[in-house]
């Protein structure tokens, strides 16, 4: 499920320390982002709190209710595995921890619907800001006639996702909101030399742990498939909110971190029938995710 949200960033990127503040504030009182005092609270503008309440929603650490016509907002389970006092990685000093966040915000139900669309219904590989913006107007047409959000709108999506995974490396182009993105680090969108034209970064990824790839293989699987045991390594390169889509994978780099994983984990492997290849497991797909990407954070402390 995708929700037709724009803009709610107020053109804010995630920054550094927004997640965590955002959970500890909530679980401290699930009423923060709706009471007068939340710019008090959290330290930072109106603005600004309208963008951490967007950002921890949109990466599911909080789940927002509405209740007696205020709006509540609780810590996600999730997130207190990540985030709680003796969770995973606390203070997301693990770059693994990003990448989760990364695949928690395209997962459904997803609350950036330029984002999934970018990097999941581009069809390209380099592309400009413009491009970007033509074929998502196209999308948002499509996908949400009846939903009426302004150009100008879009636009802001545009340049905060690009000023979220892209590196300036250009002085002249470095800006003071666009040095503190912890997502630039994932070198997922690469800039060409004149930070006009972007590039997905295919293949392996150095930081992206195979961990973290099984993991979101097994709970992709898992949203849509029941009693199945098997599925297509084509599916999870190419299916819209696939981890192949999400992060930018080739087959030869999925595999390899299958492969790696299953190595210790016993009950996932590869499997060739009539030259197609399978991802296959033995047991509950979550609970197989939730032992890997728990053993793997716990090993790492």
């Amino acid at each position: 499920m995708i929700h037709p949200i724009f803009a709610r960033h107020e053109t804010f990127h995630p920054r550094f320390g927004w997640l965590k503040k955002g959970f500890d504030k909530a679980y401290a009182d699930n009423q923060v982002f709706s009471n007068d005092s939340a710019p008090l609270v959290l330290g930072v503008g109106k603005n600004m709190v309208k963008a951490i309440r967007y950002w921890c929603i949109a990466f599911k650490v909080v789940d927002e209710i509405r209740d007696n016509g205020k709006y509540i907002h609780n810590p996600s389970k999730f997130a207190e595995k990540l985030l709680g006092e003796d969770g995973w990685d606390p203070f997301l000093e693990n770059p693994s921890s990003l990448w989760l966040l990364h695949w928690n915000l395209f997962k459904p139900p997803c609350y950036a619907p330029v984002w999934f669309f970018t990097f999941n219904e581009l069809n390209k590989i380099d592309f400009s800001a413009d491009d970007l913006l033509f074929f998502l107007k196209e999308f948002k047409n499509r996908q949400f006639p009846n939903i009426t959000t302004s150009d100008s709108s879009l636009k802001k999506d545009v340049n905060c996702l690009i000023r979220m995974y892209v590196e300036r490396t250009n002085p002249k182009s470095l800006k003071e909101d666009s040095l503190d993105c912890p997502f630039a680090e994932l070198g997922i969108i690469n800039a060409h030399t004149d930070s006009k034209r972007f590039t997905f970064n295919f293949g392996n990824k150095p930081n992206l742990p195979p961990e973290i790839v099984v993991f979101a293989c097994l709970e992709f699987t898992a949203s849509f498939q029941d009693d199945a045991r098997t599925i297509s390594i084509s599916r999870l390169l190419y299916d819209a909110g696939s981890p192949g889509q999400v992060f930018k994978l080739t087959e030869s780099s999925m595999s390899e971190a299958i492969e790696t994983v299953a190595m210790r984990a016993k009950d996932i492997y590869l499997t060739d029938t009539a030259g197609m290849i399978q991802f296959a497991y033995t047991n509950d797909p979550l609970e197989i995710s939730e032992r890997i990407l728990d053993g793997y954070f716990r090993e790492g402390k």
